[in-house]
């Protein structure tokens, strides 16, 4: 069953990653002007948000089969509809239901996941969880940028709606209920547990970490598609270099590499991580050859490798099972809104003379120095 999981994992990806090098190029091509565009990327990982919450919810008190099945169905009934889309104002549309019915799916995907007793240590298995998504996003960016060059998007979001309609079915007879039952605090679980949840500090290095990686995501999912075109090389090109941080990360996630998860600290690697994305979108600024962009891609995948198991296993170590599906719920509404800080900061700093890639190494760097003292106080209070 987990390596199914496995696989549910990298559907639910490829359908976010195939977006990156096709949907600044969709929305343009549109007639979207700089910042329609910056909302539209953004529209889908706000609603995603409220996906997550109420994914969450469900799962912690109905259970996990039942919302992973719904949200599989949706969201392949609303990429189809992409291919009807014919005006920014429709794009917009579509994306912000695409948002709400996918953020039905990641939360539960890592909830069965991590309330899965394998034996095996959770930073091994969440390295095994980013192998997936690291598959999903060698996949996904080449699939979309390379069929979306020769066939048009539609075709892309199409044929990815039928992907996730048919694992709907599928996860529908393979997977068992996974339905914990919690104690008896109904009023302090409504109410109660999520603030407590983001009070935890654990959790908020997740949380923090989770918003700076995909702050640094929305930046890529704005700006290199752009960039890349405006260096006069194919559009296709975006999703090869996508893909190449991909191949890296996946290569950290599978190799004896990923030992080091579980013999450092969680909150020191994704630290770690964070910084090295700084750096690569310092070099992203200035860089115009196209090899120097696939070495730069390469370093983008390291940091990433550092980061996405730390949090998650932070999120798996730091909540009860019948907690989890609301601590997951937040975890990915915080990654769902670091897409959204992207892509809005892409769209306002690209008509200044400010570089997008530098003000979002910036904002990292800004990031990890709180989180390094916020860690360090929460370690000197506990000792």
């Amino acid at each position: 069953m987990v390596y199914f999981i496995y696989f549910l994992i990298i559907v639910t990806f490829v359908d976010t990653f195939s977006q990156l090098p096709i949907m600044s190029p969709f929305a343009q091509g549109l007639g979207a002007s700089a910042i329609l565009i910056g909302i539209i990327i953004g529209m889908y990982s706000f609603t995603n948000i409220a996906g997550n919450m109420i994914s969450g919810y469900y799962i912690d008190r109905k259970g996990v089969k039942g919302i992973l099945s719904i949200g599989l169905v949706l969201t392949g009934i609303v990429l189809i509809m992409y291919a009807y889309v014919s005006t920014p104002g429709q794009l917009l549309i579509v994306r912000f239901f695409h948002g709400l019915t996918g953020g039905l799916l990641v939360p539960a995907a890592f909830t069965y996941l991590a309330n899965n007793d394998s034996g095996e240590k959770k930073g091994k298995v969440m390295a095994l969880s980013g192998a997936g998504v690291g598959l999903a996003s060698i996949i996904g960016p080449a699939y979309g940028g390379i069929i979306s060059s020769k066939f048009g998007p539609g075709y892309v979001f199409t044929s990815i709606g039928i992907l996730m309609i048919v694992t709907a079915v599928f996860a529908f007879f393979i997977l068992p209920e996974k339905k914990v039952v919690a104690e008896k605090k109904q009023s302090t679980a409504a109410k109660g547990v999520i603030w407590e949840l983001c009070r935890r500090p654990g959790l908020v290095l997740s949380y923090v970490g989770a918003f700076s990686l995909m702050f640094s995501q929305g930046i890529i999912a704005y700006a290199l598609p752009l960039r890349v075109e405006g260096l006069g090389f194919d559009s296709s090109l975006s999703g090869i270099l996508m893909s190449t941080f991909a191949i890296t990360s996946t290569l950290i996630f599978i190799l004896p590499t990923n030992r080091l998860y579980d013999r450092f600290s969680f909150a020191l690697t994704m630290m770690a991580g964070l910084l090295i994305l700084s750096m690569a979108l310092i070099m992203l600024e200035f860089a115009t050859m196209q090899g120097l962009l696939y070495v730069i891609m390469c370093f983008y995948g390291v940091g990433f490798a550092l980061i996405f198991p730390s949090m998650t296993a932070l999120v798996a170590s730091n909540a009860d099972a019948s907690e989890r599906g609301k601590a997951y719920g937040l975890f990915y509404g915080f990654f769902s809104l670091g897409v959204v800080a992207g892509a809005f900061v892409s769209g306002l700093f690209s008509e200044t003379p400010f570089g997008v890639f530098t003000v979002g190494a910036v904002c990292l760097v800004l990031g990890v120095s709180g989180l390094w003292l916020y860690n360090r106080t929460s370690a000197q209070k506990a000792a």
